[in-house]
C-alpha cells in the first residue's frame, strides 16, 4: 500500500478513499423501491406496482469506532508512544527528551496506509522502549504539519536533542524495512554535548518563541 497525499481530496495509489460530507461515523440507510409490472382491466396498458421495499445500508465517512469506542489509532501503544495535540507539546516533547532518540510519525485517520502501518509501529515502540515515540494527527495540526513541509502520509521525522532534526521521509508498511534501518542508524549511544540546540530550525519555521526549558538560542 502507497504513501497517501493530503491535498484535496485524501487519495492512494493503490487505493481510493472516499470522504463523505456526512458525519465521520453516520451510517446513511437508503431505501430502494423496486417496481412490478401488474396488468390493469384496460387491455394493451401495464402499470408498475410497487413491491416490497429493501432497504440497503451505505456507510459514509470515515472508519467508525469499534464495539467499545476505541478507534484504530487509538489501540495498542506502551508507555513511550503517546500523541501530540498541539504545537508547543510537540516542542516540549522534543526538548525534555534530552539526548533520546525520538521518533514522529505524521498520520490522518482516513489514510488507509497509516491504518496498516499503525501495529508495526506499536510494536517498534514495544521492542525500543529507550526511544520516545510521538503521533501527529495531521487534520487536528495542520498548521504546523505544512509549516514542516509534510505533504505525503504517513511520515516520519527522527529528533535527537542537540543534533536537532537527523533525518525525514515517507513510510509505508511496504518500506518498513527503510523505518527499521533508520532506528538501527540514529539508535546509537552518544555523548551529551550541551543543550538541545538542535530545536532551532524547527523554531524557525513554526515561527514561535521556544518552550520555557528548551535551551535554544536566538
Amino acid at each position: 500500500m502507497a504513501e497517501c497525499r493530503p491535498v484535496g481530496l485524501a487519495q492512494c495509489s493503490n487505493e481510493t478513499v472516499l470522504r463523505s460530507s456526512l458525519s465521520a461515523t453516520v451510517r446513511s440507510p437508503v431505501t430502494k423501491v423496486f417496481f412490478s409490472p401488474i396488468k390493469l382491466s384496460t387491455p394493451g396498458r401495464i402499470f408498475p406496482r410497487p413491491c416490497h421495499s429493501t432497504r440497503l445500508q451505505v456507510y459514509a465517512g470515515r472508519d467508525v469506532a469499534q464495539s467499545d469506542g476505541t478507534k484504530w489509532w487509538q489501540k495498542g501503544g506502551s508507555p513511550n508512544l503517546r500523541d501530540v495535540n498541539s504545537t508547543q507539546e510537540f516542542l516540549s516533547a522534543l526538548s525534555s527528551a534530552g539526548e533520546k532518540l525520538v521518533v514522529v510519525e505524521f498520520f490522518a485517520t482516513w489514510c488507509g496506509s497509516c491504518k496498516a502501518l499503525y501495529p508495526k509501529l506499536c510494536q517498534l515502540a514495544a521492542e525500543h522502549p529507550d526511544i520516545d515515540f510521538l503521533k501527529v494527527n495531521f487534520d487536528e495540526n495542520k498548521s504546523m504539519c505544512k509549516s514542516l513541509n509534510v505533504k505525503v502520509l504517513p511520515y516520519f521525522h527522527f529528533y535527537r536533542g542537540a543534533e536537532g532534526r537527523l533525518d525525514s521521509f515517507s513510510c509505508s508498511l511496504s518500506k518498513l524495512s527503510k523505518l527499521k534501518e533508520a532506528i538501527a542508524i540514529h539508535n546509537t549511544d552518544r555523548c551529551s554535548i550541551g543543550p538541545p540546540l538542535g530545536l532551532g530550525e524547527e523554531l524557525k519555521l513554526l515561527d514561535i518563541s521556544p518552550p520555557v526549558g528548551a535551551g535554544n538560542v536566538p
